[in-house]
């Protein structure tokens, strides 16, 4: 999906808190956890086997009602994932198989914060809390078990070889970086400290 897309979908910009109103609006769902990136919007959503398709209209609804965007707009972009296929992406997002980078590891922290997000609102019960627990266990030995953690890990990481590569030494040279958030002050550490 484009970044516009994914910003209109972020709810960082207000005192909108995703995790109460899909709990309020979505009574079906239990347990519900909210996973907000530069390059992903998530949810994921406990409910009983037969209520799935009413609680996926309700979100569809729910999007619709708390962005700018209509679900015409934004249906090719998203992906619904049940069951099993639910837990086995979470693993791979968590573990950094997921990622622009492979390996990258801010996605684990990332996941780390929506779930203190969700204990601290209470929308995560035992389902979520043994899964969380699972995922990052699955995570840490994959970092170390793998050699997953041995290349760029970073977008801005990359960037930073990659500048090397062509420009050699970086310590003359002057950077412009155009943007902001946790990416451009990755990079400008990164370029710093060259």
């Amino acid at each position: 999906a484009p970044v516009e897309l994914r910003e209109k979908l972020s709810f960082k910009n207000s005192d909108f808190n995703p995790l109460l109103k899909i709990k309020e609006r979505i009574p079906e769902v239990k347990e519900v956890l909210f996973l907000s990136t530069c390059n992903r919007v998530e949810f994921y959503l406990v409910t009983s086997q037969d209520k799935k398709e009413k609680v996926l209209q309700k979100l569809k609804d729910f999007i619709e009602e708390h962005t700018e965007v209509r679900w015409k707009e934004i249906d090719k972009h998203f992906y619904f994932l049940f069951d099993e296929s639910a837990i086995k992406h979470l693993f791979k997002v968590a573990c950094g198989l997921d990622s622009l980078v492979l390996g990258e590891p801010q996605i684990l922290g990332q996941i780390k914060s929506a779930y203190k997000k969700a204990l601290e609102y209470k929308t995560s019960g035992l389902f979520l809390n043994k899964l969380l627990h699972r995922t990052f266990f699955v995570a840490k030995r994959v970092r170390t078990e793998t050699g997953i953690g041995s290349g760029a890990l970073s977008i801005s990481y990359a960037a930073y070889i990659l500048a090397k590569k062509i420009l050699g030494n970086l310590k003359d040279k002057c950077l412009l970086l155009v943007g902001a958030g946790e990416m451009a002050e990755l990079a400008c550490h990164h370029f710093k400290n060259s």
